[in-house]
């Protein structure tokens, strides 16, 4: 069985690990590629925005 490759941000160095390099604190991901690693702060605010939404939404149901 061959592992996949994987790729973590570093969030403390803005660097791309290939493969988990430094504390688990310091890194997100895994990503399946370098591109989606390089891009992970932009996602994780996408997704932010849009759970945010979703919770925005859910506050409002029901309200006249």
């Amino acid at each position: 069985m061959t592992e996949e490759k994987r790729y973590w941000y570093n969030v403390k160095t803005g660097e791309v690990e290939d493969g988990p390099q430094s504390f688990s604190k310091d890194r997100i991901g895994p990503f399946a590629t370098r591109e989606e690693a390089e891009h992970a702060l932009e996602t994780y605010a996408q997704r932010n925005r849009a759970w945010d939404e979703e919770d925005k939404e859910d506050d409002e149901w029901g309200i006249l």
